[in-house]
């Protein structure tokens, strides 16, 4: 189950599977007779990724967790086994805690080595870039409840070293990485301050923040109010030439008071909404906008020759959009042109994860031509707008937030339609001074994403280095070899027969009561 076997072993190391040399979630008992004894709790959310080790562990009543948990020992590894934690190396030797007696999620597989087999050697193996893609493509369960499955873990092979040579290594991983760590750890603060920042920025803009003194440079500016009207009005000039154009193909005639079935847009309800700024008024999506259409739906393909096809996972969490791993649909497909994007269509993403659900970006016209899968919806907005600002007031915490009040949640995934969306209240600008915030956020919004594309890169060699290391250690290239070591063939062979002893006492235990029982007759 691994290509540790293909690689020439170092003398005196040995391959095994991981069966072989520790006992994969054993069964752990307990003799606590009072519930409200403390014992320790460990959260997925207190495994740091990347084998970052236990950052927040709890202490908890023993009654409370006594059922429904899974139990383990200090000095026992803790795997994540569900999507995402497992792929984001959610995996640790659990340290020396009060009592060693703890309780966790579910979630976790739980590793109890041999003695002569290191706990950090194990866990160190299992963050190994390649064995964590190994355990993905293993994965059993539905969408967003998927799971590395126990006879995994008990059949991958692992290279074994001297207990010695063990030692040596994870105390030279230790020195290597502790720099590494910290370092990834600093990168990530400036992540979650980058972000602070960027969020910061977002809400300045939808509140009028930004451009709070040039509203004093521009008094004169049209109010939004004025602005609304023009955009309703050419709303409904905009449907009544697409119903001409629709009479025309056909033939027919335009039927009496057929612009009596002009349906007006959905204004919002301002009960609850806070105050704007002066000259700003609220509007819907609805009003804002000439189409709300979803995308296709019809299989995509990699032939580069058609037109690709913008799907969910090319929009970043940030509402940036990425051209990364296209996907294609002929050239002739069925739903060309209707299904064809234009410059300045807004693309929101309608189903995803709870935290994903509702990122919005923009299409620029590149790719051209391009269309957009069906988890999206295209809003086209009138002219009279700049889309930039509703992008902006959708991926903002205000956005978020009432993306979070409106989403229908199933198992594993999240919803927004179409009718929800053009609900959305708009806190609408001045024309003018919507240009002016979309030049000062796309200015800062920019500096920020640089930024951060600057630190993605830099952790990104981090963990390629890490990656570098442990595949260094794992072949045993790490420290010299002791020539006094007891080769690791050596250590097998004592763990098979200390098993093989231990599961004999075990036998003998269960027959007792039988052989009793037949003394009394």
């Amino acid at each position: 189950m691994s290509d540790n076997n293909t690689q020439p072993l170092p003398l005196g190391w040995s391959i095994a599977q991981l069966r072989d040399i520790a006992e994969i979630n054993p069964s752990t008992i307990f003799h606590i007779e009072d519930d409200s004894s403390e014992v320790n709790f460990v959260p997925m959310r207190a495994v740091a990724p990347e084998g970052g080790g236990l950052t927040e562990p709890e202490i908890r009543p023993y009654g409370e967790v006594k059922k429904g948990y899974t139990s383990f020992l200090s000095g026992d590894v803790i795997m994540a086994k569900i999507t995402p934690c497992m792929e984001n190396g959610k995996t640790t030797v659990v340290p020396d805690l009060p009592n060693a007696i703890c309780f966790g999620s579910t979630e976790f597989h739980v590793v109890r080595v041999e003695t002569g087999i290191h706990a950090a050697w194990i866990s160190q193996f299992l963050l190994r870039h390649d064995l964590r893609r190994l355990a993905q493509r293993q994965m059993t369960g539905g969408v967003g409840q998927m799971r590395v499955p126990a006879t995994f873990l008990q059949n991958v092979e692992i290279p074994v070293p001297p207990t010695a040579e063990q030692e040596r290594i994870t105390e030279r991983l230790d020195e290597l990485l502790s720099d590494l760590v910290a370092g990834s750890e600093a990168l990530h603060r400036a992540q979650v301050k980058l972000n602070l920042y960027r969020a910061s920025v977002l809400k300045a803009a939808v509140q009028g923040d930004l451009t709070a003194k040039w509203r004093q440079q521009h008094p004169d500016a049209e109010p939004a109010s004025a602005l609304l009207q023009r955009i309703l009005t050419e709303r409904r000039q905009l449907w009544e030439q697409s119903q001409l154009r629709k009479f025309k193909a056909t033939g027919k005639t335009p039927p009496d008071k057929w612009k009596e079935k002009y349906k007006e847009p959905v204004a919002p309800n301002t009960t609850s909404l806070p105050s704007l700024p002066p000259n700003w008024c609220w509007a819907t999506v609805d009003q804002c906008s000439s189409l709300l259409q979803y995308g296709s739906s019809s299989k995509t393909n990699a032939d580069d020759k058609g037109v690709p096809v913008l799907r969910m996972g090319n929009i970043n969490k940030d509402g940036v959009l990425n051209l990364d791993k296209l996907k294609y649909l002929p050239t002739n497909h069925e739903e060309f042109p209707e299904l064809l994007l234009s410059e300045g269509d807004l693309l929101f993403n309608r189903t995803n994860s709870a935290e994903l659900v509702g990122k919005t970006t923009q299409y620029k016209g590149v790719p051209e031509p391009c269309s957009f899968a069906s988890y999206l919806i295209r809003v086209r907005m009138i002219e009279l707008i700049c889309p930039e600002i509703v992008v902006l007031s959708l991926n903002s915490l205000r956005g978020r937030s009432w993306i979070n009040s409106v989403v229908n949640q199933t198992v594993g995934q999240a919803n927004v339609n179409g009718t929800k969306l053009a609900s959305f209240p708009l806190a609408l600008p001045p024309r003018a001074e919507q240009n002016a915030i979309v030049e000062l956020a796309e200015g800062q919004l920019s500096v920020i994403e640089h930024l951060c594309n600057d630190l993605r890169v830099t952790l990104e060699s981090s963990m390629g280095l890490k990656q570098t290391i442990l595949g260094s250690a794992f072949r045993g290239k790490l420290v010299a070899r002791g020539l006094s070591d007891e080769p690791a063939s050596v250590l097998l062979r004592r763990i098979a027969a200390e098993r093989e002893k231990l599961e004999a006492t075990n036998k003998v235990k269960r027959k007792l009561p039988a052989r009793r029982k037949r003394q009394q007759k």
